[in-house]
């Protein structure tokens, strides 16, 4: 079983990672979601959330945008980092069981938020 979880805005898939109001989190066998929850984001602070994720077991995180920073500790801790993705979280989820959603490689450059990442 895998478990991904998808930055949100209650259902949506959020623009930024550390500011999203919630994570929904799938949990995934042979392709199929077999169980999703909701989590509120319990706040952001460098370093936390990928922690956070991580201990909750967490292999794969969805996103709009992200900072390079999480997503070196992402990448340290084994956990596949998707940004760039928009719409419904499990329609995002569904594509990416897929293969369909890859990342686009949307970054978000500490806290200047005019490109790419809309507040």
């Amino acid at each position: 079983m895998i478990k991904i979880a998808v930055a949100s805005e209650n259902e949506m898939v959020t623009e930024h990672f550390g500011h999203c109001a919630n994570f929904n989190i799938f949990e995934v066998e042979n392709k199929q979601i077999v169980k999703s929850e909701s989590i509120p984001n319990p706040g952001h602070r460098p370093g936390f959330l990928p922690n956070f994720l991580n201990d909750m077991g967490v292999s794969v995180v969805i996103s709009g945008g992200m900072g390079s920073g999480a997503i070196d500790i992402f990448n340290e801790k084994g956990i596949e980092v998707i940004v760039g993705a928009s719409g419904n979280a499990k329609a995002a989820v569904e594509a990416y069981l897929q293969g369909t959603l890859k990342s686009s490689g949307s970054v978000c450059h500490e806290h200047q938020h005019r490109a790419g990442c809309g507040e």
